[in-house]
This record gives structure tokens, C-alpha cells and sequence, in this order.
């Protein structure tokens, strides 16, 4: 049903769109047609990188098919909300109807727009947000402990190996203590991984890794991708917890896993006469942890929409979407996510990691 949905919305924006380029764009039938058939050609790639077609490609058809589709759901969302603006304006009578008909301005204002924009998106995503943490504990610390807190790397087709290396070089610069990745280190294929040997890439991380389970991991196949992880030197932790010096690590599967454990029985197997930290994918029902007694939450997931404004969307449906929050006395962060799904732009919303100080607290 979700799958229809999202498919189906697109499809009705693609109609949109090209109802109103049509009538727009002041050129010959022919240019016309080549114009609205490229989005067509753009928007099909999706349904190829959604099925398993993409993996059956030379390596770098597949790395453009995935890139041209995916951008292309981002670009026909702004393409309507632009078209969206100028009919409501035009209903209003704010706007002459002679704005949207064969108009060589509203042509050429509309595509710059689109390229600044989206030019721009794709240089903030690159720049990769340090977020600094400081939580004080009053449970017994023999030193301050730094951890380095990364979600959704999303490695695959758009984010090679040596993309990861610059990841991994920004890591070890941190020199952390701990790095704790909370799911989706995997996009939605293993093949790129695999090809690209990135478990290797992984394994120069100078400091133990604990992750958990992300809802791509299951959608890339989850026997695959514990493989993967136990390649990469990472430590999964699925629906389990771990004792690492002064901390308790409690590693929850995904939600998609209906058989996984509630948090409260994680949580009465776990140290948690320690500083207590749980990893879960997605930031549902907070107030589970603050139940249980979890010190820190660290979850992902929500990208924060990854563009404006499906960040509105976001934070209608979480109670954190996106950065720190509290619970009595249980903190949280949900994280934007280092890496991203799809075309590489952020658009109001940001590529991060976090710097975490856990410290005893001052007297």
C-alpha cells in the first residue's frame, strides 16, 4: 500500500509538471516533447533502482540510473511546489495568466532557480556539520569517555568507497574512544560493497564500532549485511548489549523486525548500573527509554527530510525529528545522518556527526 502511494504521488507531480511545461516553455512541439520525455526517462530510472534491475548493470550505468532517479523525485517536488505558487497566485489574481503561457522569463527564472538551488544543495551536503555533545553523568567515571556518533551513512551506488575514506579519515581525526553508528550504514544494494571491498575501508576506524540494525539493512538483505559488518570489524549489536569500560551499549533491531524486543526487557538484561546508552534506528516512542532508565538515546532515520519543507512532514510525525531533546532524565539526539538516500543535496537540513563528552558531572 505505502509502495503504491509512493509511487503513485510522483507519477500524478509528473503529470503536473509536465501539463504545465508543456503550455510553459516556449519552444517547438519536438523540443517540447523531448523535454517532457526526459522527465518521463528520468522519473522510470526509479522504478529500476527500487527493483533489483539496477544490480544487472555495468557498474556505471548503474551508479547514473541511480543518481538521475533519485534526483529526480527531489527535482519534480520543487518543480510543483514552483507550479503549485504561480496557479494559486494566478486563481487570486495576483498573477496574469500570460505568466504560464509560452513565457521565455518564467522559463529561464524557473530553471535558474531550479540550478542555484540545487547546485547549492549539493555543496551543503558535502560539508560535513561537527556536532559537539556534552552529557554529564553522576554514575561512576574513571575518565571522560568521547564518542564519535554517526547514522545513515547510506553506502552504495551514490556513496563509494572513496567517499567513505574521507569519512574515515574525518573519524580518526575526531580520535574517539567509541564510534556508535545508529543503522542504515547500508543503502539498499550490497553489490556496490562488496565490488568496493568497503569492509576494508571500514576497518582503518582506529577506535571499536558498535552499530545497530537500520530498516536498509533489512531492504539490502540482513544475513548480507551482518556479513558485512562482522568483515568490517563492526560490532552489531541486535537486540543486545555490550559492556565497554564505564558503558552499557544496548543495540535495538529495527522496527521492522516485528518480533524484535520491547526496551524494557533489553533493559533488565543490561548493566544498567552503568551510563547506559541505546542505539534504535528510528525514533519512535521515546518515552520507552525514559521507562526503562536509559541515560542516552541515539537514533536516525528521519534525515530531517533531507529537503525543505519535507522537514514540516518530519517533525509532524516525531516527537524529536531531528537534534537533541530530554525525557526526565533521559537524553536523546536524532541525528540528520552523515551520509543520504539518493540524489546528494541537502536543502535546508544537514549533513552531521556528533562529538559526544560523557563526563562526571560537576559537584
Amino acid at each position: 500500500m505505502w509502495m503504491f502511494i509512493f509511487l503513485l504521488l510522483p507519477l500524478l507531480g509528473l503529470l503536473y509538471i509536465g501539463w504545465h511545461i508543456w503550455g510553459l516553455v516556449p519552444l517547438s512541439a519536438l523540443w517540447r516533447v523531448m523535454i517532457t520525455g526526459g522527465m518521463l526517462a528520468s522519473f522510470l530510472m526509479l522504478f529500476l533502482n527500487i527493483g533489483r534491475f539496477i544490480d544487472r548493470m555495468p557498474m556505471w550505468l548503474a551508479r547514473f540510473s541511480y543518481d538521475v532517479g533519485s534526483s529526480s523525485l527531489f527535482i519534480l517536488l520543487y518543480l510543483a511546489l514552483i507550479f503549485i505558487v504561480l496557479d494559486v497566485g494566478r486563481l487570486l489574481h495576483l498573477l496574469p495568466r500570460q505568466l504560464l503561457v509560452q513565457n521565455v522569463y518564467t522559463t529561464i527564472a524557473i530553471t535558474l532557480c531550479l540550478f542555484v538551488v540545487f547546485l547549492a544543495g549539493n555543496v551543503h551536503y558535502y560539508h560535513k556539520e561537527r556536532v559537539t555533545l556534552s552529557l554529564p553523568t553522576n554514575k561512576a567515571f574513571a575518565r571522560p569517555v568521547r564518542l564519535l556518533l554517526a547514522s545513515d551513512l547510506h553506502l552504495g551506488y551514490h556513496n563509494p568507497r572513496k567517499e567513505l575514506s574521507r569519512w574515515v579519515d574525518m573519524i580518526n581525526a575526531e580520535k574517539p574512544d567509541l564510534v556508535l553508528i545508529a543503522g542504515d550504514i547500508i543503502d539498499m544494494s550490497m553489490r556496490p560493497l562488496q565490488e568496493e571491498n568497503m569492509a576494508e575501508e571500514l576497518r582503518r576506524i582506529e577506535a571499536p564500532i558498535y552499530a545497530c540494525l537500520g530498516n536498509h539493512e533489512y531492504y539490502s538483505s540482513e544475513p548480507a549485511a551482518e556479513q558485512f559488518f562482522s568483515d568490517a570489524g563492526i560490532h552489531l549489536l541486535q537486540d543486545s548489549s555490550a559492556v565497554v569500560g564505564d558503558l552499557c551499549i544496548i543495540g535495538r533491531d529495527d522496527r521492522t523486525n516485528l518480533r524484535r524486543k520491547p526496551v524494557a526487557e533489553l533493559a533488565a538484561k543490561a548493566d544498567m548500573q552503568k551510563y547506559t546508552i541505546l542505539l534504535d534506528h528510528q525514533p519512535y516512542h521515546l518515552e520507552k527509554a525514559e521507562q526503562a532508565g536509559i541515560d542516552f538515546q541515539f537514533s536516525g532515520h528521519t534525515h530531517y527530510g533531507q529537503v525543505w519543507p519535507i522537514s514540516w512532514i518530519t517533525d509532524a510525525i516525531y516527537e524529536c525529528a531531528f537534534g537533541s531533546h530530554q525525557r526526565g532524565n533521559t537524553r536523546y539526539y536524532v541525528s540528520s545522518g552523515l551520509g543520504i538516500w539518493g540524489g546528494k543535496y541537502r536543502i535546508g537540513t544537514r549533513s552531521e556527526y556528533v562529538v559526544a563528552t560523557i563526563a562526571p558531572a560537576q559537584q
